[in-house]
């Protein structure tokens, strides 16, 4: 067992890595959504083209 971990330790070391940051992205998301802050910057001049070409249309700006 301990010479598996020795022999996987770098892939193990990576895949901690990946986790943390997802972890934080999904945190700031739930944040960020908890403080009304928007995807597109909370600006239809943000979405390129208005809100109607925008894909996030109808989920993204309460109305």
């Amino acid at each position: 067992m301990l010479s598996w971990l020795q022999a996987n330790l770098g892939s193990i070391v990576v895949v901690l890595v990946l986790l943390v940051v997802v972890a934080l992205v999904i945190r700031r998301l739930i944040l960020d959504k908890k403080a009304g802050r928007h995807i597109c910057g909370g600006s239809c001049g943000s979405c390129g083209g208005g809100c109607g070409s925008c894909p996030m249309q109808g989920r993204c700006h309460g109305k």
